[in-house]
């Protein structure tokens, strides 16, 4: 005869939940920096995974070698290439640092007197000792300063290499993983589970959707904005734009870095300020740093909430005041990842909603319940019952 196994008692089985619980909530709390390199981890390997799906559906590879072919791919990609031309453009990289170290000096002597402008006088002299003793600080760092700069790359580089591991992690166990959290449920709940993650998935594929025509509408403006500048490379400029736009943090600072370099070093094909190319240089850096934060803030507050929530059938005044808020509390990875992230719980909470009301666990139609609103589902159904109608007529 088998053993009969005792169970434990109701209260016991929820003071252990409890436990359990409250332990995740302090190691979360804990472990937060973490948290956020395996959700920038996570994000990366949701943006490359379509890839893999690509090689295993059309060209029949199995998981583990179509994970090795956009995992390392994307490696060479993003790290190899730059690795690779860095030696190639290290002469000019020296150019471009001597000419802005010769700029900066330029612009320290010109303060340092009197500027006469249409019979009127100004005084910069502050700015020019500002000038000299930033550059000074800048050729001659203190000791201390170079410890502190190797113990902040020493901890990013390690940052690096977990986000790495994680990604690669990700995507090739990513399917077994799933499996794992569905199978935390009781066994009669495994198909709510399975469905819940389809609606989750179809909420991520939309947001991916939407990304892809804001990195598209982004490109198009910032494109045409440098053109109108007349900055030398603006078609470039305006992709790289696009394309940083996924990219949380770095991206927009990579992308205003350049095209401000770029007018720093080259001017405008057409714009005159003065006689001086300096001045004229100078200008149209600032220039271009004022639209590119001007076009920056609306993308992120205005055409953002608009392309998403169209995406996902949302509230554009929502999303606005989820992007608001998640920027001012977490910066731009908050704002990057609020919308999905407010749409899941949405799906998640909707589920719970109808298993207390004692409702099927999701609607019969088969549509998330965020994506579209009772009047339209009323004009769906209408629709469907006169379509047999106008058919027997024709």
């Amino acid at each position: 005869m088998s053993k009969k196994i005792k169970q434990w008692s109701l209260p016991f089985r929820y003071a252990v939940g409890l436990i359990i619980f409250l332990g995740l909530v302090a190691f979360l709390f804990y472990a937060h920096e973490a948290m956020k390199m395996i959700i920038i981890a996570a994000f990366v390997a949701y943006l490359i995974s379509p890839a893999v799906t690509v090689l295993m559906e059309r060209a029949r590879l199995s998981r583990a070698v179509a994970v090795n072919v956009v995992y390392f791919s994307a490696l060479i990609f993003l790290i190899g290439i730059p690795a690779t031309l860095m030696p190639i453009f290290f002469n000019e990289i020296q150019i471009v640092l001597r000419d802005l170290l010769n700029l900066s000096a330029e612009l320290r002597d010109l303060f340092l007197d009197p500027i006469q402008l249409g019979g009127m006088t100004f005084h910069f002299e502050q700015l020019g000792e500002s000038l000299a003793h930033l550059q000074d600080s800048v050729l001659t760092p203190l000791p201390a300063e170079l410890l502190s700069l190797l113990k902040t790359t020493s901890v990013n580089i390690l940052w690096f290499l977990v986000v790495l591991v994680t990604i690669y992690l990700l995507m090739s166990e990513w399917p077994n993983m799933r499996e794992w959290m569905i199978h935390l449920a009781p066994p009669d709940y495994h198909d709510d589970m399975r469905e819940l993650y389809k609606r989750l998935r179809n909420v991520w594929i939309a947001y991916l959707r939407g990304q892809i025509v804001l990195m598209i509408v982004v490109g198009i403006v910032f494109t045409i904005a440098w053109v109108i500048l007349g900055i030398p490379g603006a078609l470039v400029l305006g992709v790289l734009a696009g394309l940083f736009t996924l990219v949380p943090d770095v991206g927009p600072f990579l992308a205003a870095a350049l095209a401000v370099g770029v007018a720093l070093l080259e001017g405008s094909t057409w714009i005159r300020l003065s006689d001086d190319p300096g001045l004229n240089k100078i200008f149209m850096a600032g220039l271009t740093l004022a639209v590119y934060l001007v076009l920056i803030n609306l993308k992120n507050f205005f055409v953002r909430p608009i392309i998403m929530g169209r995406s996902l059938h949302m509230n554009e005044g929502v999303i606005f005041i989820a992007i608001m808020a998640a920027t001012l509390l977490e910066g731009i990875m908050g704002a990057l990842l609020i919308v999905p992230l407010l749409a899941s719980v949405i799906v998640i909470m909707e589920y719970l909603r109808r298993r207390v009301l004692g409702l099927p666990p999701f609607a019969d139609d088969g549509e998330q319940q965020f994506v579209a609103p009772p009047e339209k589902l009323e004009r769906k159904r209408k629709t469907n019952l006169l379509l047999p109608n106008r058919r027997k007529k024709n």
